[in-house]
C-alpha cells in the first residue's frame, strides 16, 4: 500500500494512575521508529541516571503529562505516528480521577480505546468509571490492555480471571462480544506490544500493534443516513473564484452556489434526494465536489462542496440530510452532559450551544439525574459539579436538527459554552444514552496472582 494510501485510525488511552499507559504509549513510539534519535538519548542518559538497566520508555511522554496534570497544558495530548500499513492519531489522556472528565475529550472522535489495567489489581473502581464513559460516548471498539503481565509471572489464570471479569462488566455497559479485545502485554519489556513475547504461548490473539493495524477504520457513521453540516457558502464572483474545474457545465458562473463541509454521516451521491434543515426544503444533490474535481459519491470523514439542483436559501449553521431518513428539528432537547468546568451547573443558567457548525443562545431547565460513576446508580442532584455526568433538559434560541447520539455521534453530540468568555463548560449528547444500557452496580474485583 502506497504512503499516500495508508487510512487513519483515531483511537484514545484511558487506564487508572501507575497502570503504565505512558510505558505503553512510549512502547509504541519507541518500537514503530516515531521518535528523534535525540529524544531517545535523552532517555537512556535519564534511565541511567535512575539507576535503570533498560530504558525508561515512560518519559518519552511524562514530561508532557506532568505539565498538564499541573495545569501548564491543557487536557488530552495527541500523539501521531504510522507504521507501512495505517497512521494513527492517539489521544493520550490522564489517569487521574479528577481528570476522568478529559476522557471525554480524547475519547468523543476515537474509533477505538485502549483501556489499560494493571495485571496485579484487575478491574478497579476507575478501570469501571473509564468503561462507563466509553459506552457512554458509543466508542466502537474496545481493547483491554492487561499490563505488567511479568509482574504476575506470565499467570494465564490471573490474566483469564482479569478477561472475564471485565468481559461481563463490558456486556452490561452495552459492548457487543466481538467489539471487546483483551490482549495481556508488558509495556516495560515489549511482550504483545509489537513483538509477540514467547512467555504466553497459550495466547494465540494479536499484538496491541497488529490489532491497531489490521482493525476497520469505518465506524458506524459509515452507515448512518447522510448528514452535511454546512460550513461555508461559496458564491464566486468570477470565473477564478469557482471551486469546480469545471464549472462551466452550470451555466453563468454568477450562479454558481456550492454548500461547502465534512460529510458527518452516511454517503452521499449525485440524483440524490435530501431536504435542508431547519428550513425544510427538498432538493437533488446536483454535484458533489472537490478541489481536484468531481466525485461519484462521498463517504463520511470527506470534505466537499456540494451543489444543489435548486436554488434554496441556505447559510452556514445549515444541515443537509438524507431526505428519507431526516434528523428531527427542536428547541427542546433531552441531554446527557459531561461538565467540564470548576464553576457547577445549576438550572437556569443561560449559556452558549454549539452544534456543528450552528451556535445559539440555550436555557438549562431541569437537571434530571447524575450519574455516580463509582457505583453507577442515577440519583437527583441540585447542581452539576466537574467531572458529574447527569442528565438535563435544554431550550435553545433556534430549532436545531438534531439526532440521537446513539444513533449518530456527529449531529448527536454538542459543547456548551460560557459567553463571556468563550470557555467550553459541557460535552453533551442528545438523548437518553444512561438508560441503554444496563448499568452494572458492584463493588471492582482485585485478583491477584
Amino acid at each position: 500500500m502506497g504512503e499516500n494510501t495508508r487510512d487513519l485510525l483515531r483511537f484514545a488511552t484511558a487506564g487508572s494512575v501507575d497502570d503504565g499507559k505512558s510505558t505503553l504509549v512510549g512502547r509504541l513510539l519507541y518500537d514503530t521508529k516515531s521518535v528523534l534519535a535525540d529524544q531517545i538519548e535523552a532517555v537512556q542518559r535519564a534511565s541511567v541516571d535512575k539507576g535503570l538497566t533498560t530504558p525508561d520508555l515512560s518519559l518519552l511522554v511524562d514530561g508532557l503529562r506532568a505539565e498538564r496534570e499541573q495545569g501548564i497544558t491543557i487536557d488530552v495530548a495527541y500523539r501521531y505516528f504510522g507504521t507501512p500499513t495505517r497512521e494513527f492519531v492517539l489521544a493520550d489522556t490522564p489517569g487521574h480521577v479528577q481528570y476522568t472528565r478529559n476522557t471525554v475529550t480524547g475519547a468523543s472522535t476515537a474509533e477505538l480505546a485502549v483501556l489499560l489495567v494493571d495485571a496485579r489489581n484487575g478491574v478497579v473502581e476507575q478501570t469501571r468509571r473509564h468503561a462507563a464513559v466509553l459506552a457512554l460516548l458509543r466508542v466502537p471498539r474496545l481493547v483491554l490492555a492487561i499490563n505488567k503481565i511479568d509482574l504476575v509471572d506470565y499467570d494465564q489464570a490471573v490474566l483469564e480471571a482479569i478477561a472475564k471479569d471485565f468481559a461481563g462488566l463490558a456486556r452490561s455497559l452495552g459492548f457487543a462480544d466481538d467489539a471487546v479485545v483483551t490482549i495481556p502485554v508488558s509495556a516495560l519489556v515489549g511482550d504483545n506490544v509489537v513483538e509477540r513475547s514467547p512467555h504466553t504461548p497459550w495466547y494465540e490473539g494479536p499484538t496491541l500493534l497488529g490489532h491497531l493495524e489490521s482493525v476497520p477504520v469505518t465506524g458506524p457513521e459509515a452507515d448512518a443516513p447522510f448528514r452535511l453540516p454546512v460550513q461555508y457558502v461559496i458564491r464566486p464572483r468570477t470565473a477564478g473564484d469557482a471551486r469546480s474545474a469545471d464549472a462551466s457545465r452550470w451555466g453563468d458562473l454568477h450562479d454558481y452556489r456550492g454548500y461547502a463541509g465534512q460529510v458527518a454521516s452516511g454517503t452521499v451521491r449525485p440524483g440524490d434526494e435530501v431536504v435542508v434543515l431547519p428550513g425544510g426544503h427538498r432538493t437533488t444533490v446536483a454535484s458533489v465536489e472537490t478541489a481536484d474535481g468531481p466525485l461519484a459519491a462521498a463517504a463520511a470523514g470527506r470534505s466537499v462542496t456540494i451543489l444543489l439542483t435548486d436554488d434554496i436559501d441556505l447559510s452556514r449553521g445549515d444541515v443537509i440530510a438524507a431526505a428519507d431518513a431526516p434528523p428531527r428539528v427542536t428547541d427542546e432537547l433531552d441531554a446527557t452532559l459531561c461538565w467540564l468546568a470548576e464553576k457547577p451547573l445549576r438550572p437556569g443558567a443561560r449559556l452558549l450551544l454549539k452544534h456543528g457548525t450552528r451556535t445559539t443562545q440555550v436555557i438549562v431547565g431541569d437537571l434530571r439525574d447524575r450519574l455516580d460513576t463509582d457505583t453507577f446508580a442515577l440519583e437527583q442532584p441540585a447542581e452539576l459539579a466537574i467531572n458529574d455526568i447527569g442528565r438535563v433538559a435544554l431550550r435553545t434560541a433556534d430549532p436545531l436538527p438534531v439526532d440521537d447520539y446513539a444513533d449518530i455521534r456527529a449531529t448527536g453530540g454538542f459543547l456548551l459554552i460560557d459567553p463571556p468568555t468563550g470557555n467550553t463548560l459541557a460535552a453533551g449528547l442528545v438523548g437518553d444514552p444512561l438508560v441503554l444500557v444496563d448499568l452494572p452496580s458492584r463493588a471492582p474485583s482485585t485478583p491477584g496472582p
